[in-house]
This record gives C-alpha cells, sequence and structure tokens, in this order.
C-alpha cells in the first residue's frame, strides 16, 4: 500500500479515535451533570440540629428525584451566593434576608419553603411578650420598661419587631429604659418569666413550644404586639436550571416528609413560594437601613 495512503489512513484514525474519546468524555460529563445537583446548604441557629437534619433532606431528595445530590456547605451566606453566582450550585437554603440579597446580584429565585408538621405553615410571626401579671396591655404602656432582643441579626428576635415598631412611629432609644440582646428566643422567654426584663421579643413558634414542653405554664406570660408573617427561609434555584431539573427537584421535595427540620420540628414537604413572599423582607430591610450582606 502507497506510504502517503497508510499515513493518511493513520492520520485519520488517530483523528476519528481522539473524536470518540472526547464525545466520550464530554458526553459523560453532560449526562452527569443532569443526574446530579449540587445544592447549598448553611446552618440555621442551632447547627448541629440543622446539620444532621440536612443529611437526612439530601438522602430523601436522592431517592425522590432519582439524582445524586452534591452538598456545598459553606461558613456563611455569602458564599451559598458567589457559588450560585458562579454557577457551582444549583439550588441552595438561604435565609429571608439572604435571599433578597441575592437575588439583586444573582440569578435567582425562591421556589419553595418547609412546612413542618407542627405548624401547618409556611410563614410565622414575632411578638412581643410580658409577664401576664405585669400591668402591661399594650406597646404605649412598654414606655421605661427594659427589653430583650434576641440577637441583631435575629429575623424575628430582632429585625422584624424593631422595624414593626419603628413602622407604628416609636423611636426604640426613648420607649426603652433599657436594651439586652439575649442570644437565644428561649433566653428571653425566661428573662421575662423571671422578671429580669419587662418585654421581649420572640418567634411564635419558639414561644409556643416553650409553652408545649412545659418550660412556661400558659398563663405565664402574655402578647402586646404582633407582626406580619414573616416568610419562612426558602429553597431558591438558578433561573437558568434546566426546567425538566427545576419539575424534578420540586416534586422530589414537596415529598419530603417524617424528618426533624431544625428547631422547627418534622417536615411536612416543602410547598411552592415566589419572590413576591419575600416583598415584606425587602420592606423591613429598607425600614432600617440594613447592609445586607450582614443578614441571614
Amino acid at each position: 500500500m502507497n506510504k502517503n495512503v497508510l499515513q493518511t489512513a493513520r492520520r485519520s484514525f488517530i483523528a476519528a479515535t481522539a473524536a470518540t474519546v472526547i464525545f466520550s468524555v464530554f458526553g459523560t460529563a453532560a449526562q452527569a451533570a443532569q443526574d446530579t445537583l449540587t445544592i447549598g446548604l448553611i446552618p440555621a441557629e442551632d447547627s448541629q440540629a440543622m446539620i444532621e437534619s440536612s443529611k437526612q433532606v439530601i438522602e430523601q431528595l436522592e431517592r425522590e428525584s432519582g439524582m445524586k445530590v452534591v452538598p456545598f456547605v459553606a461558613t456563611d451566606y455569602n458564599g451559598i451566593i458567589e457559588a450560585l453566582r458562579a454557577k457551582k450550585l444549583d439550588v441552595a437554603y438561604l435565609g429571608p434576608f439572604s435571599y433578597v440579597l441575592a437575588s439583586s446580584v444573582a440569578d435567582v429565585d425562591a421556589f419553595a419553603v418547609a412546612v413542618t408538621k407542627k405548624t401547618g405553615k409556611s410563614a410565622y410571626k414575632s411578638l412581643i411578650v410580658v409577664r401576664a401579671d405585669s400591668g402591661i396591655d399594650n406597646v404605649d404602656q412598654l414606655k421605661d420598661r427594659t427589653f430583650a432582643f434576641v440577637d441583631p441579626s435575629s429575623t424575628s428576635g430582632h429585625l422584624f419587631p424593631k422595624a414593626g415598631l419603628e413602622n407604628d412611629g416609636y423611636k426604640l432609644d426613648e420607649l426603652f429604659s433599657r436594651v439586652v440582646f439575649s442570644g437565644s428566643h428561649d433566653a428571653s422567654l425566661l428573662a421575662v418569666a423571671n422578671k429580669k426584663v419587662d418585654a421581649a421579643a420572640v418567634a411564635d413558634r419558639i414561644y409556643a413550644s416553650a409553652i408545649s414542653k412545659g418550660q412556661l405554664a400558659q398563663g405565664d406570660l402574655k402578647v402586646v404586639w404582633s407582626s406580619n408573617d414573616i416568610p419562612e427561609s426558602p429553597m431558591v434555584w438558578r433561573k437558568d436550571l434546566d426546567p425538566s431539573v427545576k419539575e424534578k427537584v420540586a416534586k422530589a421535595l414537596a415529598n419530603i416528609k417524617d424528618v426533624p427540620w431544625g428547631d422547627q420540628g418534622m417536615l411536612n414537604g416543602f410547598q411552592p413560594t415566589s419572590d413576591a413572599a419575600y416583598n415584606v423582607v425587602r420592606d423591613t430591610a429598607k425600614v432600617l437601613n440594613l447592609d445586607l450582606r450582614s443578614m441571614k
């Protein structure tokens, strides 16, 4: 056979083989991308409980979706947001304020929120509670009283009640004689019950849980103020995620039940939500002139 013909045949064989290998590699990668879901998670206030419940949720998500779920754990929400921006994550679990930030800097949408069997709701409220025998029946009567918030970055234990009171025309530095941060909702409740402070802002579900656990009696405290509904922390996805993957993930999350979800109790699935549900969070951020990059 002619030498040139042999060389041409050899080059054609090598090119065809290389093309086959390249196609195989990239084809496999594309298929893997379709079969793999990357999810960003970060511990909530109860870190250990959230980490453990996340593992169980991931296991059920894999079973329900038929996809391999690869978790990405960051030390803070900004790490999750940056990963979404860089398209290294498909979906993520964010706090309400962090979602508002993410939606302004990354191409993402809130699409689902957890619903627990304990509440059956996808929203909660901030309450201001006082001792039942305090003689305090409304916010006006908190003038010159001592008050406990939970933590500067707590949604229901500080930000929403602070914004709500300011919207109602109160100046907190003039209303209260002293303000402290207790560090937790339970600590705030006990501070009121034990007469360490006159009033405190807490999450309604944690107040109800303290009563059900016997930490407080039903008649020990009473509510003198309640916020508007606060949307739960959302699951978000990149807007450019494949529609078939979105459908698969949404259906899978809706079927995840009977696993613990942080301090909120047992999951009863995730129900649909939308970006508009977080307008109340945006309004709160504006009232308080918040730096959203520091919020949870």
